[in-house]
Order: structure tokens, then sequence, then C-alpha cells
């Protein structure tokens, strides 16, 4: 059917790389075991669930968020264990952080736009910002054991001057956490080239150490140093609440291009009662990593899986003989895992499972053995 002309021009209003584009997709999951997204796989006890049911009931629906956000702050950094003099910006996710982020930084420099440096693999939405917001996305690629490349990243940050240096840590998809000593040179570096470094910490739930230690350690070293976390490893996936933490000065900077009201009544109140419940979710963190050691054994004594690498996160990156073929026979036996071997050519023949409960592995490494 030919579209009407009055569509057609209105289509070439829109950026011809955003027509480029293809959309964030996710997989249908109806009746599937859902194990490609690194989601927190218990559910809130019930008499908690009828304590929070209460209270998002009681909310003023018909009032825009108020004070109340500021008793999430101020609870986030007590959490947290914020830094003295840190301050602290909300985002609808992690995902509107990186974009906030971008759009504060997108400015040219010295004849050239601004630029924005990640290790590749990594987290999607880092170049994709840089995309929409009009800055210049640098790669930089891992090693072949998915460890930073330090060589590499100091070139680059010294060749391209970056607004902005992603370090995931951990690391997605590779789960890996990296080497504290080579992650405080490249802050350092581009610290020196007048950037701005973001800590990732979207697994930190699950890691053994986390970036906010060096930030109470050497202050002044990492003075340009933000860290970005969201509850969605936490276990609120659907909550969608980001949090950055850093020198109050950078953060405030930040804080003038978030939009007004971006986290609802709903989801401060939630969050904050997940805050005064914490040690409900740290257990279950506690239980995801040891299932995860087990789910890592199984994986090195199957027949089929070619290379299984640690973990420190709450999922675990494997390669395979054939990833589009056992992706789509495990699909087929009803267990949904993420297919990442087109993402970068360091992931050929790679899936990545999540790490989920005992019962909910064990169904996943059944279907992968069926599938291999």
């Amino acid at each position: 059917m030919t579209e009407p002309e009055n569509l057609s021009r209105a289509l070439q209003r829109i950026r011809p790389d955003v027509r480029a584009m293809h959309a964030y997709v996710v997989q249908p999951a109806g009746g599937m075991l859902k194990m490609d997204a690194m989601e927190n796989p218990f559910e809130l006890p019930a008499h908690l669930q009828a304590a929070l049911g209460a209270r998002l009931g009681a909310l003023a629906l018909n009032r825009y968020p108020g004070e109340r956000l500021e008793d999430l702050k101020r609870a986030l950094m007590d959490y947290a264990g914020a830094p003295a003099g840190s301050a602290i910006v909300l985002g609808n996710g992690s995902d509107e952080l990186i974009s906030l982020l971008a759009l504060a930084c997108a400015q040219a420099g010295e004849g050239r736009r601004a630029k924005l440096l990640a290790p590749m693999p990594g987290f999607v939405m880092y170049p994709m910002s840089a995309q929409l917001q009009g800055l210049d996305f640098v790669n930089v690629s891992l090693d072949a054991d998915f460890a930073l490349d330090e060589a590499a990243m100091l070139a680059a940050i010294a060749e391209h001057r970056p607004a902005i240096t992603y370090l995931a840590y951990p690391n997605n998809p590779t789960a890996t956490l990296w080497d504290e000593a080579v992650v405080q040179r490249v802050i350092d570096a581009a610290g020196a080239q007048g950037g701005i470094v973001v800590m990732d910490e979207a697994y930190q739930p699950f890691a053994s150490r986390s970036w906010i230690a060096r930030m109470h350690a050497e202050p002044e070293r990492n003075a340009h140093v933000l860290l970005m976390r969201t509850l969605s490893k936490f276990g609120l996936a659907g909550v969608r609440l980001g949090y950055l933490i850093g020198p109050s000065a950078l953060v405030q900077e930040i804080d003038k291009v978030r939009p007004p009201y971006n986290v609802s009544v709903l989801n401060c109140e939630a969050a904050l009662f997940a805050l005064e419940h914490a040690e409900v979710f740290a257990a279950q963190a506690a239980e995801l990593v040891a299932a995860r050691g087990e789910l890592v054994a199984a994986l090195r004594r199957m027949p089929g899986v070619l290379k299984v690498w640690d973990s420190e996160a709450n999922m675990v990156l494997i390669r395979v003989s054939d990833s589009a073929a056992a992706h789509a026979a495990m699909k087929a036996r009803g267990v949904l895992v993420k297919n990442v071997a087109a993402l970068h050519p360091l992931l050929a023949q790679c899936l990545r499972l999540t790490v989920g409960s005992t019962a909910d592995n064990a169904l996943m490494l059944a279907a992968l053995e069926a599938s291999i």
C-alpha cells in the first residue's frame, strides 16, 4: 500500500540516522523461562507485597513528585556510602542518565564534535546515546580475554580527548571486573585530558568490589569520576530507578538537563521501601552469587561448551560451536537466553546467560545441553 504523500513528507523530517536505526527490541517472553535480561528471579515476600501495596495506594497520585524525592536521594547516598562533598541525580533507570550525560556534554571542542569513549564489547546504550545526542563514539576493543587493553585505552584518550569515558564495573556482556590499578591509570589519563569518567556499576550487588572505595581513598585523584548505579539489578527492574553520584559541582551541572519530575511518586516510594528492606535484597544477591558459582562449574563440565568466562555479575558468558542454533533450540524448549555473537567480533559464537535461582538454572542447563 502506498504511503500518503503527507506522511512521506513528514517522515523526511526524522533524522536520516534515526530512520536508519533499529529500535531496541525486547524478545516476547510469554510462557518462557526468561534468562536473557539479568533480572532478579525472586519476588517480594507476601507480607512485604502487602505493605508496599498499602503505601503505594495511599500516595497522592494527583500531585507532582515533591520532597519525598529528597528523602530518596539521602537514602541512596547513605546506602552507597557516598563520599563527603558528593551529590546525586536520579534517572528513570540508568539509561536516562546515560542520555543526560551525553546531552550535557554534546558540544564541539577545538573545531570538533565532543567524543564519548568506551571499551567494547560493552553496553549498547553508550554508542547509542552518543549518536542520538551528537557526539562521536570512540570504540576501544578489549583484549581476547575481555580485559582492558591499557595501552590502547591510553592512546585513544590521548588522541581523542573524550568528554566522557565509560568504564562498566563489572562489564556487560562479559561480566568482567577489570584490574583496579589499570582502571585507575585510565581514569588518571582521562582526567589529565579534562574528561569525565563514568563508572557504571549496574551489577554492583554481585561484584567483589566497588569503585566507591577508591573515591573515598583518593578523592582528588577521582574528582572527575561519576558513579552510576541502578536498582534494576538490586531487584527492582520494573521500578526504573537509576542514580548518579559524584562531586557536587559536577553533578549539579548534569542535573540541569534532567527533565522535571522524571521519577514518579510510585517509583520513588517503591525505591524507598526497598531500601528500608535492603537486607532482603542483599540475601537474594548472596543466593544468586552462590548459584552463579554452581552454574559456572556445571557449564565447565558440559560437553559442547567451548569456553566459560569468570563472572562478577548475575550473568555468565559462554562460547559454543553455533550460538544461533543453540539460541533457537533453547527458545524452542521454552528458555530465552541472549545470543550476543553479532554485537562484536570478540563475541563470536557467544551466549549470555542470566544467573537465576537454582531451579531456573537447572532448567536452563538442561535446555542448553539438549541444544548444543
